[in-house]
C-alpha cells in the first residue's frame, strides 16, 4: 500500500474514520472528506502522527453536486475510493421536505457514482484500483414505512458495484458493495433513532473496526458483495433467497420500531 492514496468520504466518524485509520495503517496517504473541517483536522493529525503518512482534509457538502469537482481536484490521483458518506431520513415521505429527499439522493446515489467516474480513468491507466461503496443490509430487504428512499438508494449501490466490477475487474480495479447491519457509530444519533436502536440485541452489533477489516480484506480479493458478520450473512442470505412475500411482513414489522414520525 506504500505510495497509494485513499479518498474517503464521510471520514469524520464511524465507519469512515475507521477506514481512514485502517488505510493509513497499511501505509496509504489519505484524503478525508466531510463537512466538519475541525473534526477532520484532528483525525488527520492523529493519523499522520501514528502512521507517518500524509493526511489531507477536504471540507465539502456532498449533498451539493457542485462540490464533487472540487473534491476530485483537491484529492489528486486516487488509488482507493471509499464512498461512505450517507444518512437516512426516518419520517414518513409525506412529512418531509422534497429538498431533504433530493439531498439524500444526491449523497446516496449521485455522489458515489460521480466520484467513481472521476477516479476510474486514473485507476485503469495504472492498472490498479479499489472502490468500496458502503451500502447496507437494508439493500436486500423489502421496502417499509419510514426511511422511504433508504432501501432503494442502498440497492442502487449494490447493483452499481456489481455492474462496475463486471466492467473493470479484469483490468485491476476491484469494486465492492459493503452491506453492514447494526454498527456502533453516530449514525442513529444523527437521525434521531438512537433510543429505538438501543433496543436491538447487543449481539447483533459490530464495531466499525470489525466492519472495515473484513471489507478491506475481501475487497482486495475481488468480492463484489461484502456482508460483514455471520449473523448478517445469514439474515441477508434469507432475504435474498426466500420469496419476498414471506419476508415482507417481518421486515415491515421490524421497521416500525425504527421509524420516527415528524
Amino acid at each position: 500500500m506504500a505510495n497509494k492514496r485513499a479518498l474517503i468520504t464521510g471520514a469524520s466518524s464511524g465507519i469512515g474514520a475507521s477506514f481512514a485509520r485502517h488505510a493509513a495503517a497499511q501505509g496509504c496517504d489519505v484524503a478525508l472528506v466531510a463537512r466538519r473541517n475541525d473534526v477532520l483536522a484532528v483525525l488527520a493529525g492523529e493519523i499522520e502522527k501514528a502512521h507517518g503518512v500524509r493526511a489531507s482534509v477536504i471540507s465539502a457538502d456532498l449533498c451539493s453536486p457542485e462540490a464533487i469537482d472540487g473534491v476530485l481536484d483537491q484529492a489528486g490521483p486516487v488509488d482507493i475510493l471509499i464512498n461512505n458518506a450517507g444518512y437516512s431520513i426516518p419520517p414518513l415521505f409525506e412529512k418531509t421536505q422534497w429538498s431533504a429527499q433530493r439531498a439524500f439522493l444526491e449523497i446516496t446515489v449521485m455522489t458515489p457514482a460521480r466520484l467513481a467516474h472521476g477516479v476510474l480513468p486514473g485507476m485503469l491507466a495504472r492498472g490498479y484500483g479499489r472502490i468500496i461503496n458502503v451500502a447496507s443490509a437494508a439493500a436486500f430487504s423489502s421496502g417499509a414505512a419510514g426511511h422511504t428512499l433508504y432501501p432503494g438508494g442502498k440497492s442502487f449501490l449494490v447493483k452499481f458495484s456489481q455492474s462496475l466490477s463486471a466492467e473493470v475487474k479484469a483490468r485491476g480495479v476491484f469494486v465492492s458493495a459493503l452491506s453492514p447491519g447494526f454498527v456502533q457509530t453516530g449514525f442513529h444519533a444523527a437521525n434521531g433513532t438512537q433510543a429505538q436502536m438501543a433496543q436491538a440485541p447487543r449481539h447483533f452489533w459490530q464495531s466499525p473496526e470489525q466492519v472495515v477489516e473484513e471489507a478491506w480484506s475481501r475487497n482486495a480479493k475481488g468480492h463484489e458483495i461484502i456482508v460483514p458478520g455471520l449473523h448478517n450473512k445469514i439474515a441477508i442470505a434469507l432475504l435474498r433467497h426466500l420469496p419476498e412475500a414471506w419476508t415482507q411482513g417481518m421486515v415491515r414489522a421490524q421497521a416500525e420500531k425504527y421509524r420516527v414520525d415528524g
